[in-house]
């Protein structure tokens, strides 16, 4: 099929069929003009760049990777054998016939790094950080029981030359368990931030280094409509110290991610059961009708809403100082794209060893009797809603267009209202799962149920779990009044969902 663009003819297929599969087009520009709930200041809400210039970008090429280990668990002679190995490409479309082929497919995807050395900036010639033992001292990954740190794999493009791989999918999504077994697409728990801080450490007295750290920061986490120290950013003379100060205090669960600032941090979503929820990020960023949404999320959250106009200000430019040219990024396929969203639809929670006992059964009268449901409404204990922040005055139009409680839970509206993922929003979370789960709140300020529902959270001498000063974590008061009897009862009903 062919799409006309202004006067430029692109071709592209609408759909790809492999045996009775139809691939779903992932950049149409058309839903995504409207994909994405406005942003709390509605004249940067993204412009996103056109399909012609998106199919441009090379698609990306999965190599095959090989675990990485701590250094004393590694075994004996494994970095000599990776320098012998050729390298692989290992993900192709061609002979993907069954549901359980695309979903092995997918697995594939959401494991391969998309990019090489590190998640920040390191000197370039520092590449073995990983077996540094004093870098996993001050990071704390957590291992799984063979001694791995799933979150990073080991690439080979060329042989003889062992790279790390970062910014996959599972190096977000992957939740080691304290008896060191693994839940792949859960709330993960790698330490994102402390690693980012450590990336800041290395190279510091590198003037040019310490200038394209800066530049990664804007390109990160800049509001167009703020300065660069409200923003969360420093001004000159930049002071890493204060980056480093912030990121290393960040609980595991929560991260600054892009988009977010270091002023507000977001915690990372659990995606089992992604499928159910009607809105995707904390703020309710993105709309999602199905299978074909989840793709164009991926899509935008590995580079293309990098790539995106918010008013003047483009991300992707913020390193070089223009958009970049579109063939010298890489992107996944439409393919790729529906392997990887097969395979996460396709997850389910690890077996639940807390038991519905009577403990749990008296909580879940409490659950009803306080009118949790209202907002966490069985089955998926979500009424997948969004709840607008304090001070958010709600468009009309959006009454018609978006499910909007009037109900205001009183929580921080700083990620909402002052960051480029900021709708004025929060959506009503899942609780489905909340067992194997922490931290909790839309940035991951509190680590566990218990201190959820400690009313000592509201007080200005609470110190949370990522900030170096005091500061109360307001809002969502709902249970913070029960006896002690019936919040113990409550938590272990929860825990069994």
């Amino acid at each position: 099929m062919k799409i006309v663009i202004g006067c430029t003819t692109l071709t592209v297929l609408t759909s790809l069929a492999f045996g009775q599969v139809q691939i779903p087009l992932v950049w149409d520009d058309v839903a995504l003009a409207d994909l994405e709930v406005p942003l709390a200041r509605p004249q940067y809400s993204p412009k996103h760049v056109s399909a012609e210039f998106y199919y441009n970008i090379p698609v990306r090429v999965i190599w095959k990777s090989y675990p990485v280990y701590h250094p004393d668990r590694a075994p004996s002679g494994y970095l000599d054998w990776l320098q012998t190995q050729e390298p692989q490409e290992i993900w192709s479309s061609d002979q993907l016939k069954s549901e359980e082929d695309w979903v092995r497919a997918g697995e594939i995807v959401f494991d391969a790094p998309t990019g090489y050395g590190s998640i920040g900036i390191r000197p370039r010639e520092d590449t073995s950080y990983l077996r540094n033992k004093a870098w996993l001292a001050k990071v704390r990954p957590p291992l799984t029981k063979e001694g791995i740190v799933p979150f990073y794999r080991y690439v080979i493009r060329k042989k003889g030359n062992v790279e790390i791989g970062v910014l996959a999918c599972a190096m977000c999504h992957t939740r080691v368990m304290p008896d060191g077994s693994v839940i792949k697409g859960a709330q993960g728990n790698f330490p994102f931030d402390r690693a980012m801080a450590e990336d800041f450490v290395a190279g510091a007295a590198d003037a040019d280094l310490v200038r394209l750290k800066q530049r990664l920061l804007r390109q990160l986490y800049f509001a167009p409509w703020m300065t660069a120290e409200q923003s969360g950013l420093w001004t000159d003379p930049f002071d890493q110290s204060k980056v480093i100060a912030t990121l290393s205090g960040r609980l595991p669960g929560s991260l600054t991610r892009h988009r977010s600032s270091p002023t507000y941090p977001v915690q990372v979503p659990d995606l089992i059961g992604v499928q159910d929820r009607r809105y995707l990020d904390r703020t309710g960023l993105q709309q999602n009708h199905g299978i074909v949404d989840l793709m164009r999320y991926a899509a935008l959250n590995q580079g293309g809403d990098d790539l995106a106009a918010f008013g003047d200000f483009v991300p992707a430019a913020a390193l070089t100082g223009s958009r970049p040219d579109p063939r010298q990024l890489r992107r996944y396929s439409d393919e790729q794209l529906y392997a990887l969203v097969k395979y996460v639809v396709s997850l389910r929670p690890p077996p639940n060893p807390n038991p519905f006992n009577a403990l749990a059964k008296h909580g879940q009268q409490v659950f009803e009797r306080e009118g949790c449901g209202q907002c966490h409404t069985p089955p998926l204990y979500t009424n997948n809603k969004l709840t607008p922040a304090a001070g958010f005055h709600v468009p009309p139009e959006h009454r018609a267009k978006y499910d909007i409680l009037t109900v205001v839970v009183g929580t921080d509206p700083g990620l909402t209202m002052e960051t480029r993922r900021g709708t004025g929003y929060y959506k009503v979370p899942a609780l489905r799962g909340v067992w194997y789960r922490g931290a909790f709140e839309h940035d991951g300020s509190v680590p566990t149920l218990e201190d959820w529902f400690d009313p000592l959270r509201l007080r200005e001498d609470y110190r949370p779990a990522f900030d170096a000063k005091p500061r109360a974590v307001k809002g969502h008061e709902f249970g913070l009044k029960l006896s002690a009897k019936d919040k113990t009862a409550l938590i272990a009903f929860l825990r069994t969902l």
